[in-house]
């Protein structure tokens, strides 16, 4: 592990005791940070507002798969907010979102695991790069929003609000169901493209989302892309259209229905014609089923997820996943969390037709693998100050050869997440 990499904790625990007030206490203040002596606090009430975060995954393969060892993958993320209202007085002058992001380290999936639903969510695309430029508000009434600029769409649209979900440390789980991305010009954090997006509600528990954003397929996970907004390669548009409903009350829930279209040619999995136009649709379910009335914030919140993309042109037709999530298991613990999901990837047939006459041609024989990958995870989640989450966790992966054909046997991985707020 690079030299780096391992100092940067240490790093911010210095910057936090140098830039903190003398009378702050490191372990109850809301940002590694701090106030920054006033100045934050002062910069925000004039419209300027800085955040930051740090990821850090460590999975260790300690049963089946390809190899025992242990991987670490780490993302930072800098921003900052300017509220064009408070800062120039003017009337609904909206906000401008700057972002920045590093990501660095080693994938447990590629190297120990050979699944495909990678086992740390934030590992892919190892370089700096400017992940948002945007400019948002409302527009012609209060009750639509508007955003366009450089940014990633899934950002706003494809998962679930509540971020029940990243409770999990498996990107299967932590964001958006991966076969939108696989299957499509789809883009997810950090991977970002010119767009725009509208935010309609038409009532106070029914929104509607609409957006498109450009397709250039070319610059994800391009490092010399890293700082160029402009699209390059545009094969074409993709347009997601979102029904969101959020039901309220003593069992609160979050509902997204949502289908999209990409408009870009396609190679045809499995032919050497193309396929004009790639689509899907998605199903997300946020529902707690239970709340203790004894003790505030403790309930059992139970999530599910659908989605299935085009069978001509996507490796990834189908993704289900569903699981619960308990908020406050002991009364002194009021910001832990306890998580258990499982999940299923389903591989294109047509891919594995592929992969089975390749096989053929090659004169090897063919493994009897399942139709699909799947994963348990069970997670804890220790708020170890308001800025501090430690998170261990266990992945089962079952048949982690099941997208590239190959026999590997089931995996168990257990891992730590560190997520520090600056």
């Amino acid at each position: 592990m690079p030299s780096a990499i391992r100092i940067i904790p240490t790093l911010l625990l210095a910057l936090a005791s140098s830039t903190a007030l003398a009378n702050d206490d490191l372990l109850t203040r809301n940002t590694l940070t701090g106030d920054w002596g006033g100045l934050r606090h002062q910069l925000e009430d004039d419209g300027v507002r800085f955040t930051g975060d740090y990821s850090g995954e460590t999975a260790y393969n300690a049963h089946g798969g390809l190899h025992r060892s242990a991987r670490y993958s780490q993302n930072l993320k800098l921003g900052v907010q300017f509220d064009l209202s408070r800062l120039y007085g003017l009337d609904n002058g909206g906000k401008v979102q700057l972002t920045i992001n590093d990501r660095r380290g080693n994938s447990a999936s590629e190297d120990l695991v050979g699944n495909r639903l990678p086992i740390q969510e934030n590992f892919g695309g190892l370089y700096t790069r400017l992940t948002e430029l945007s400019y948002e508000r409302t527009l012609f009434t209060p009750a639509l929003n508007v955003k366009l600029g450089y940014m990633a769409m899934g950002n706003d649209l494809g998962g679930l609000d509540s971020g029940i979900l990243c409770n999990f440390m498996n990107a299967g789980f932590c964001g958006h169901p991966l076969n939108m991305s696989g299957g499509s010009g789809w883009t997810n954090y950090p991977n970002a493209h010119l767009g725009v997006r509208l935010k309609y509600d038409l009532s106070p528990a029914w929104q509607l989302r609409v957006a498109a954003f450009n397709v250039d397929p070319q610059s994800n996970g391009n490092a010399s892309r890293a700082w160029h907004l402009g699209p390059k390669h545009t094969t074409g548009t993709v347009v997601p259209v979102e029904l969101v409903y959020k039901l309220q009350g003593e069992l609160p829930g979050e509902y997204k229905l949502g289908y999209y279209y990409d408009s870009s040619d396609a190679k045809r999995i499995g032919s050497d014609d193309e396929v004009s136009g790639r689509g899907g649709h998605y199903l997300l379910i946020d529902q707690a089923v239970w709340a203790d009335a004894r003790s505030p914030g403790r309930s059992l919140h139970a999530f599910g997820q659908y989605s299935a993309s085009s069978k001509a042109a996507s490796p990834f037709t189908r993704w289900y996943g569903a699981g619960v999530v308990l908020y406050k298991p002991f009364a002194g613990r009021p910001k832990d969390t306890v998580a258990l999901g499982y999940g299923r990837a389903v591989p294109n047939p047509r891919s594995r037709d592929v992969l089975e006459d390749a096989a053929y041609n090659g004169g090897q024989p063919f493994p009897d693998i399942d139709s699909a990958e799947q994963l348990i995870e069970l997670s804890y989640g220790y708020q170890a100050t308001p800025w501090l989450n430690l998170r261990p966790d266990v992945q089962y992966i079952i048949e982690p050869g099941a997208f590239s054909g190959k026999d590997i046997d089931n995996a168990l991985v257990v891992g730590l997440q560190v997520k520090a707020i600056f």
